[in-house]
């Protein structure tokens, strides 16, 4: 018999019907689910403070030593349940370890929430066919079920991300599933049973509340007026494809005023007016990388780092200057031949006037639009990537303190020095005038659909 796992986890969560799963694998001869060997308050059941020798104690101190624990018994199939509140710190470990199946059990979040709500009213999590259920109903919680939603699928996610990255695949099953002998037989086929005919759901538990959703919830109509607010299918997304940033840390300066400052700055923005003011106040350094930037932070107790958004249409137009100008022959030649914009040759784009450059502005911001949605085999500049993606770039190695606007610097520098311990600040810059051209719908419209996420995410009028 060819098995090709080891072990074996099930990505669950609260009321998924995954203690049944377990009874039907732990019915199968060489196969055993150590329960929720990671909750945090139990060590795989409840009322249990020790599994495989390991108390919550020493599984505290190193989750990895019960993960091996669970994963050596030879010509044996072990696993554990792993929802999405359970140690992360063996998370990576088990997604890593291509010899462990990783099944993934789902259920209706709102059946899940319900059942959830139930049992803990009625202290009743499973059931036998020689017990009576506790009749019972609850009250719906909108607030507190779009939580529960979120972190859950934001855990699915991930997993699935994980999967999808290092190439492997998961066995899905859903709620209806689990009382399918077919199915069940099926997912000890894929574990590498292949001696099983046939794998029979256990019997000894049965469903809880087998009774309609309006018999079960106090507040039934005021669920559905909640649950109608949702979007599940999530119709009002915004879509994004442009590539992740980094952080950019190499572009990062440190201001050695106060307490000190980091400037994150976003390409195409005010960059330089800024830059101006920190050093107004003093030394600034830059050139960091990641390492001597944390060498930095720690020097600076109580530093305060920002970045500045621009509004998208200034910023844009910024791009679309730097473009017409300097060292960027190869792609203006590529935007007239390919990506429809009309540029005239070079030695005619300094007699443009106004209304020639507006329309041309027009064009690119249309390919800006394409570009972002990942439409073009252009690569998305610094200079023109939206600022959101940016943002999160910067997230990636620590989120700004604050974000500011362009618009708003000489009240909003002004508060951040303060913040810093700076007391006498240099004059704050003002902000890039807006050329009168630019104050016109159309364009205005162009830009926000080339930059609807930075739009939304900031709340940037029409026009400044």
């Amino acid at each position: 018999m060819t098995q090709p796992f080891r072990s074996f986890v099930i990505f669950a969560e609260m009321r998924t019907g995954s203690n049944l799963l377990e009874a039907t694998l732990n019915a199968v001869k060489r196969v055993t689910c150590f329960g929720e060997a990671f909750n945090p308050y139990m060590m795989g059941w409840p009322d249990k403070d020790e599994l495989k020798g390991i108390t919550m104690a020493e599984r505290e101190a190193d989750p990895h030593r019960l993960l091996a624990a669970i994963f050596d018994k030879p010509n044996h199939l072990p696993g554990f349940r792993y929802f999405h509140d359970h140690d992360p710190r063996v998370l990576d470990a088990i997604i890593e370890d291509r010899s462990c199946a990783k099944i993934v059990l789902t259920r209706n979040p709102v059946d899940s929430y319900v059942s959830t709500a139930l049992a803990r009213a009625t202290n009743q999590w499973k059931l036998n066919e020689t017990e009576t259920p506790i009749p019972a109903a609850v009250r719906f919680d909108g607030a507190e079920f779009r939580q529960a939603v979120g972190e859950i699928e934001a855990f699915q996610l991930k997993v699935m991300h994980r999967l999808q990255v290092t190439g492997q695949a998961a066995f899905w099953l859903g709620y209806e599933d689990l009382r399918d002998a077919e199915v069940m037989t099926g997912l000890l086929h894929w574990l590498g049973r292949t001696d099983l005919e046939r794998v029979e759901p256990a019997s000894d538990q049965v469903p809880q509340n087998p009774r309609e959703l309006s018999e079960k919830v106090e507040n039934f109509d005021e669920m559905q007026a909640e649950l109608a607010r949702l979007d599940p299918f999530m119709l009002r997304r915004i879509p994004n494809f442009e590539p992740r940033r980094g952080p950019a840390v190499p572009s990062f300066l440190g201001a050695e005023a106060g307490r000190g400052l980091i400037f994150m700055p976003v390409k195409g923005g005010p960059t330089g007016r800024v830059a101006d003011w920190l050093r107004a106040m003093g030394a600034v350094a830059g050139d960091f990388t990641q390492a001597s930037l944390r060498q930095w932070k720690r020097q600076h107790v109580g530093h305060r780092s920002f970045t500045v958004l621009r509004h998208p249409l200034l910023r844009a137009w910024k791009a679309f200057e730097s473009l017409t100008q300097g060292r960027n022959a190869e792609l203006r030649d590529l935007l007239r031949r390919i990506h429809r914009v009309p540029l005239p040759h070079d030695p005619e784009l300094a007699a443009l006037d106004q209304g020639r450059k507006a329309e041309l502005f027009a064009a690119f911001l249309d390919l800006l639009r394409r570009n972002l949605n990942g439409q073009t085999t252009l690569p998305t500049y610094p200079g023109w990537a939206s600022q959101s993606e940016v943002l999160a770039g910067f997230a990636r190695f620590g989120a700004p303190d604050m974000v500011l606007r362009e618009a708003d610097l000489p009240r909003e520098l002004s508060w951040l020095a303060a913040s810093a311990g700076i007391g006498a600040p240099a004059d704050p810059p003002r902000a890039e005038p807006f050329p009168d051209f630019l104050n016109d719908q159309e364009l205005s419209a162009a830009a926000k659909r080339a930059y609807l996420r930075d739009y939304v995410a900031f709340g940037f009028a029409g026009q400044p």
